[in-house]
């Protein structure tokens, strides 16, 4: 008699009492084909061993559930719970459809659906029949399960980024696997956890030798430098104030703002001094950076590295809920405290002197991906953290290229999935050239070549869209790219929008970072400048690929035994979707400083365009969606990664990927009701 395998999800991680009592429940359940569970069967959670089971749902296919003859894992049997019920295009649909209202556009209202999802057998099916009072009391006292069998779609992907890290271990890899468990628990925790530097002040108009002097007493690389206009009773912190470190009588500086204040390092002084500068008469403000980058007292450790990696820069002032200044968070301190390699990838990139050096930078940023990736890190920490390596990567080219006066009077920024921050694998350039007004350079064709040609020796392909700064429609003055911009809003040509979406997704790499900041408040004025209707002839977009059930049964000549076998493109059924739909949200609300996803997501939240748990469901969808290709990725030569075939995943993959289908077809069908469009 056929029984459970208790080495496959959601079973491996039952105790040996939950097995027995699992094993005590349970019965073969057979169903010819075309027989459908009865009434009196869905009080049962299913796995089937053998066969296919459809899901339907007022006739309409939801998924499809495979035994273990139907898939490329001998042993990875699809489960179900036929007790869990629809979800009503219901609450949460009506909900969204209630909060996007604006302007032209009005949603409808739909009655809640109550018919259960029926389930049929399409062929002669075997399935083992667990009691559903078993599975709730072991879910009840056993997270694990819980977990695993959730209705709550990120509680699931939870569990399978579980599993990935447990099945890279081996006995010989377990200390190394608690090792990275603890790198992970470190990252997140508050940077007001790390030993901070204490906290020195002086006014801009103090002298260098001033500050030099409280440096030495503190025995510091840095001082805090209040600007002059900063209106605060703050007294100057004389240098007479200021005792050695350990000397118990020393006094911690009273109440100040920190978001004000600039920073003044021995490398400031210094370079006074070269300059043949008076320290005892030239004053801070001189050559103090008021630019001074500054981070939450309760902010993650994580995010304090990537802000360090993408500034460059060594020192954090961490800021209070007061808005006071609590300590500064010292680079080295950081380091010691999480021992983390990405940092030194970003100096390996920073001492490139040459190409073949940056290769090997490069080489190592694809090493980062597959160990973080294997050790179950979140995708969208990974993805964050490359799009920072890459872009250090470009800026470092761009260097080695051009000159100084060039790096001056330009900016140069990356596009689509490279400047939302959700490229992982190196897929094609994306990538342009905004040129101060009035200022030219002979050379400058050749460079933007030598940029882009340089770059695909690296790995990052050629762009066959070509949208890359050697195209110059993609290398112009900010006169012309805001003159080209407003003729794209008119929408007169299809690919207007593909190029808009491109731009409306652009981050900055290097050069002048107000060049693109002039860009996107220029996006800002032309959006509204532009017709009515024009959002909604964007969000066409986001729809063009069809509903989610037909993508899930393009793999059914398969299981009939068609030679064909069809895939299922997470880039055109997932990803694609999901980042349109948002990008067309984030439009209609005047949102461009956001290019990332999540970044759009979070400010949608805050106008109330979406609840807070549709966009954390949307983001957990999409990083799901990420993962799977960059699996395909580093398990195939597939450099492109669209392709899955579900049969080759887990049952829980499999499960997950059907839900996050789910989510893309309610997204859509949101979509279509804001914007009136035809959606099927």
């Amino acid at each position: 008699m056929p029984h459970l395998d208790f080495t496959q999800p959601p079973f491996d991680v039952l105790s040996a009492a939950e097995r027995q009592s699992v094993r005590k429940n349970t019965q073969i359940r057979y169903l010819a084909k075309d027989e459908c569970l009865l009434a009196d069967d869905l009080p049962y959670f299913y796995v089937v061993l053998k066969g296919q089971i459809e899901q339907l749902l007022n006739g309409e296919f939801i998924a499809a559930y495979l035994g273990s003859n139907h898939t490329d894992h001998l042993n990875s049997n699809d489960w179900f719970d036929s007790r869990r019920l629809p979800k009503s295009l219901t609450e949460e649909d009506m909900q969204e459809n209630n909060n996007l209202t604006s302007g032209l556009y009005t949603s409808t209202t739909n009655k809640n659906i109550i018919s259960p999802y029926e389930f049929r057998a399409v062929e002669d099916t075997l399935l083992l029949q667990v009691n559903g009072a078993t599975v709730d009391k072991i879910s009840a006292q056993n997270h694990l399960v819980r977990q695993l069998l959730s209705e709550d779609l990120p509680e699931r992907l939870k569990a399978l980024q579980q599993r990935r890290r447990g099945q890279n271990l081996d006995n010989t890899s377990a200390n190394r696997y608690n090792e990275q468990q603890e790198v992970q628990q470190i990252m997140m925790q508050p940077v007001i956890d790390v030993r901070l530097l204490p906290v020195h002040i002086i006014d801009a108009n103090s002298s260098l030798y001033e500050a030099a002097h409280i440096m030495t007493k503190a025995g510091l690389k840095h001082v805090l430098v209040r600007p002059l206009n900063q209106l605060d009773n703050t007294p100057l912190l004389e240098a007479s104030d200021i005792q050695t470190q350990g000397d118990s009588k020393s006094h911690p500086p009273k109440s100040y703002f920190g978001r004000g204040l600039g920073i003044l390092t021995d490398t400031d002084v210094c370079r006074a001094v070269s300059e043949q500068k008076n320290p005892a008469i030239t004053p801070c403000q001189h050559y103090a950076n008021f630019n001074l980058r500054t981070i939450d007292a309760n902010d993650e450790i994580g995010e304090a590295l990537l802000t360090m990696t993408r500034y460059r820069v060594h020192r954090l002032p961490v800021i209070d809920a007061n808005g006071e200044v609590a300590g500064v968070l010292g680079q080295s301190d950081m380091l010691a405290h999480i021992g983390h390699h990405s940092q030194l990838i970003s100096i390996r990139i920073e001492q490139a002197k040459d190409l073949p050096s940056l290769e090997t930078a490069v080489e190592l940023i694809g090493r980062y991906i597959r160990a973080q990736h294997q050790n179950g890190v979140k995708i969208g920490n990974v993805s964050r953290m490359v799009q920072t390596l890459n872009a250090q990567v470009f800026t470092k080219l761009w260097q080695l290229i051009v000159p100084d006066e060039v790096m001056a009077n330009t900016c140069v920024i990356v596009m689509g999935s490279e400047g939302r921050g959700e490229q992982i694998m190196r897929t094609d350039q994306d990538n342009a050239l905004i040129i101060r007004d009035g200022f030219s350079h002979p050379d400058l064709a050749q460079f933007a070549n030598t940029f882009n040609n340089r770059l695909a020796e690296l790995g990052y392909p050629l762009c066959d869209g070509n949208i890359m700064m050697t195209n110059p429609m993609w290398r112009q003055p900010l006169n012309q790219f805001k003159t080209q911009i407003s003729l794209w809003f008119k929408n007169t040509v299809p690919l207007h929008s593909i190029y808009l979406s491109a731009l409306f997704d652009g981050e900055y790499v290097c050069g002048d970072e107000a060049l693109l900041t002039d860009i996107r408040e220029h996006l800002k004025i032309a959006h509204r400048q532009s017709d009515l209707m024009f959002v909604r002839q964007f969000a066409r977009a986001a729809l063009q690929f069809g509903d989610v059930g037909q993508w899930w049964q393009k793999f059914l000549p398969r299981l009939s035994g068609k030679p064909n076998a069809y895939d299922i493109d997470l880039k055109k059924a997932g990803i694609f979707p999901l980042v349109h739909g948002i990008r067309t949200l984030a439009l209609e609300n005047d949102i461009f400083d956001a290019p990332s996803s999540k970044g759009r997501l979070k400010a949608l939240v805050q106008v109330r365009a979406l609840t807070q748990q549709r966009a954390d469901t949307l983001l957990e969808a999409l990083e799901f969606f990420m993962a799977q290709r960059l699996s395909v990725a580093l398990s195939t030569e597939d450099k492109h990664a669209q392709q899955v075939d579900p049969t080759t995943l887990s049952a829980l993959e499999r499960d997950l990927l059907k839900e996050c289908l789910a989510v893309v077809k309610s997204f859509k069908g949101q979509l279509s009701r804001h914007y009136q469009l035809e959606f099927n």
